[in-house]
């Protein structure tokens, strides 16, 4: 095997300056959101810029612009536009309320608080967004703690377990797109093998909720009404997209699935139509722009050395396959502790979770995953976290409160281990490409 470059530690600098503004910012002002992730990034880049004074800024320059437009840069950057556009076309045709309404018209008065978590896992998996599941369900979840003996803590501990199962497996979310074009690996394969590991978590979960919410009695006094046809979107994209068909003609035929059914019943006019789709596009601008920022890190990063030194140190206290799998865990793990943002912590990570993974021939279905599942489980136990903190926020109670009751996030990455331990899946035959 042909011997490693020692790299540079010098070269990191970019990226402990972009993790050290999120700590720092969030100490001094007693919030950890304080510190917006599009500054944060472009101090990192510029930093990553002035940095290695001996090589002229043209040159520069020139690695960074190549680290930004690298192809699956570009690629991950297309389907966040083309999801935005989809997210927000499906919920003007009012998909998210009728989703929202189905799960909660089938909720058994008797498992409360397993028909919570399982209609948030269903809406987060349709949606491709914990924030939108938390939001959307949590004042039902407020409304079942005022109304029952189950605590407002366990309520909204409930909501964010399933937002962010959904958040973990969607075809449609953003974790699930950085996680599989990092790894070049298809988001039908990083599904397939993600939810063989998880599965065992939730239904631990389901169990759980089951037996310390015995005794526990609610009836649903409101008509929930909702039309089947609103919800086709969201199962047509989740199923189409499951069978492995390109994510980009996957995406577009979403968008035009729900726009012909907004416009059959009247929810839009072609003008509102184009103006939604808009919308959704220039939502998600900010996360397509943060991209592009760290691609062009990454890119320097990996110029300077940076990348050559990372993988020294961490190759110096791995000894195997497993190891190197715990090496990546551990490295998305930091990120997203640090950025209390689980999609920029799996961009950070993983064009350096790729290296690990040709290096201990680690196959990229198992490292996407890996990095999708510990990035999510953090996320859904962080006091600081976005899903936390809003949760808190319309629940009108401390996010630590909550945190006692995060079984499925805990679990998530108890299955995570197991399935490294164990080396589970086992793998017939290498991952195909993205296509």
């Amino acid at each position: 095997m042909e011997k490693q470059s020692k790299g540079n530690a010098v070269a990191l600098l970019p990226l402990l300056v972009f993790i050290l503004l999120f700590i720092v910012s969030g100490i001094v002002t007693h919030d950890f959101s304080s510190m917006p992730i599009n500054v944060a990034v472009l101090i990192a880049a510029v930093v990553a810029i002035a940095i290695n004074r001996k090589e002229k800024l043209s040159k520069k320059i020139e690695v960074f612009t190549k680290g930004v437009g690298h192809e699956n840069i570009i690629l991950m950057v297309i389907i966040y536009i083309l999801a935005g556009a989809f997210s927000e076309v499906a919920e003007g045709m009012g998909a998210v309320d009728a989703t929202v309404n189905l799960g909660l018209s089938l909720l058994p008065a008797n498992l409360l608080m397993v028909g919570l978590f399982i209609i948030a896992c269903f809406i987060s998996l349709t949606m491709g967004t914990s924030m939108g599941t938390v939001v959307a369900l949590a004042p039902i979840g407020i409304g079942i703690a005022e109304q029952t003996d189950i605590s407002m803590a366990l309520a909204m501990a409930t909501i964010i377990g399933g937002a962010m199962f959904g958040d973990n497996l969607s075809m449609i979310s953003d974790t699930t797109i950085a996680a599989a074009r990092t790894q070049n690996t298809t988001m039908s394969d990083k599904f397939k093998t993600n939810f063989w590991i998880i599965l065992p978590g939730a239904i631990i979960t389901i169990i759980i909720l089951w037996a310390i919410t015995l005794g526990s009695h609610f009836t649903v006094q409101e008509d929930y009404s909702y039309q089947i046809v609103k919800v086709l979107p969201y199962l047509a994209v989740l199923i189409v997209a499951i069978l492995g068909v390109n994510v980009l003609i996957v995406l577009t035929g979403g968008i035009v699935f729900a726009g012909i059914i907004g416009l059959l019943d009247g929810s839009f006019t072609g003008t509102s139509l184009v103006q939604t789709a808009s919308e959704g596009i220039i939502n998600m601008q900010d996360i397509a722009i943060i991209a592009l920022l760290i691609g062009g890190i990454i890119g320097i990063i990996q110029h300077n050395g940076g990348i050559d030194y990372l993988l020294h140190v961490v190759s110096r206290r791995i000894k195997s396959k497993k190891g190197a799998e715990f090496g990546i865990a551990g490295l998305v793990s930091a990120a997203d502790i640090s950025t209390a943002n689980n999609t920029i912590s799996i961009i950070m990570t993983g064009p350096l979770a790729k290296n690990i993974a040709q290096e201990y021939q680690i196959d990229p279905r198992k490292s996407a995953s890996i990095l999708d599942i510990f990035a999510a489980c953090w996320q859904g136990i962080l006091p600081y976290g976005a899903q936390m903190l809003a949760a808190s926020g319309l629940a009108a109670i401390s996010p630590l409160s909550i945190i006692p009751y995060s079984f499925y996030p805990i679990l998530l990455g108890l299955s995570g281990i197991i399935a490294i331990l164990i080396g589970f899946p086992r793998f017939k035959q290498k991952a195909s490409q993205q296509e």
